[in-house]
């Protein structure tokens, strides 16, 4: 933000509003009224530019430049600007932006030494302020965001094991766990530690390879059946599998509620599982319906393909043990 004032400054030619315009653009479309006045802007001129439409407010003192267009980027920069300097995104806001989870935050959470009140705001996400006297950032993807060690403690404080494990394999799958630097910042008093140990110890990195909550479910699973962990969302014979038992051949596909349904899905779906079959595959396929409401009889259809395919082969019959093991 420093450099963009200077290069304003350095360039008189500029006319004001090109200058905020410079401002806005790296912040996507937000400003703080601290940035306006250090462009030379005085506070009556502000006013008429957010009586004319010209800059429109999202949180107090932040505007949105030119339009009131909305977006989860927007009102998380205007969020870190509301909050002020050593602010930066925490907690649940943290895992989206570290890409630790898929759901979009409801709320933008941000960390702050700072005295600073939560806030909401018609038509933008409200703000939720957590203020704490230190706190190490860092930088990711242009914003200042909490540690991903200290961003998985806040997030295991609100969430649950099931989310918090999930979280956990995505930043293995992105290279991103460091369990040393979990059992420094998880300690006895600290909200989210027991969650967040027990996740340890259950660690499942396959969960980080799924696209889908179908897919999840599918891996669960097995584990609760104590059934071998397939890879997940592998290419065999040119073509991405949901989940695959190498060793076993066998292939599950996953019919998931929107996606194949139509004549011309159905007819794709049956060519695949010709062509998976002629690779020498069995190949079984189960719809959302039938994991949710009868797993059981998923288990025992699936547990016999394993144990035919493992006469057959004589491949071992290794059943993925939970944890770090």
């Amino acid at each position: 933000m420093r450099n963009e004032l200077r290069q304003a400054k350095l360039n008189p030619q500029s006319s004001v509003r090109q200058r905020v315009a410079t401002i806005a653009d790296r912040q996507w479309g937000r400003v703080h009224w601290r940035q306006l006045r250090a462009c030379g802007i005085s506070g009556p001129r502000i006013s008429r530019w957010v009586a004319d439409g010209y800059l429109h407010r999202v949180y107090p003192r932040v505007y949105g430049v030119g339009h009131t267009v909305a977006g989860i980027e927007a009102d998380i920069a205007a969020a870190l600007l509301y909050a002020g300097p050593g602010a930066m995104l925490s907690h649940e806001t943290a895992s989206w932006w570290w890409e630790l989870t898929d759901r979009h935050p409801s709320a933008i959470d941000v960390s702050t030494p700072r005295e600073c009140r939560s806030v909401t705001a018609r038509g933008h996400r409200p703000v939720r302020v957590h203020g704490r006297r230190t706190l190490h950032r860092v930088w990711h993807r242009r914003l200042p965001v909490t540690t991903v060690a200290q961003t998985l403690l806040d997030f295991a404080s609100e969430n649950s094991f099931r989310r918090v494990r999930y979280a956990l394999a995505n930043a293995d799958y992105r290279r991103l766990l460091d369990v040393k630097a979990l059992e420094r910042v998880a300690g006895r008093g600290r909200p989210g530690s027991e969650t967040l140990r027990r996740a340890l110890d259950k660690h499942l990195p396959e969960l980080g390879f799924t696209r889908s909550e179908f897919e999840r479910r599918m891996l669960e699973l097995c584990e609760s059946a104590a059934l071998p962990i397939p890879e997940v969302n592998v290419v065999v014979g040119g073509m991405t599998v949901d989940a695959l038992w190498r060793d076993q051949r066998v292939i599950v596909e996953l019919d998931g509620k929107d996606n194949h349904g139509t004549p011309a899905q159905i007819a794709r779906d049956h060519d695949r599982d010709l062509r998976l079959r002629a690779l020498g595959f069995t190949v079984l396929r189960y719809a959302w319906e039938q994991l949710k409401h009868r797993p059981d009889l998923v288990l025992a259809d699936l547990r016999r393909a394993l144990e035919l395919q493992h006469r057959h082969s004589g491949a071992p019959q290794k059943a993925r043990q939970p944890g770090w093991a």
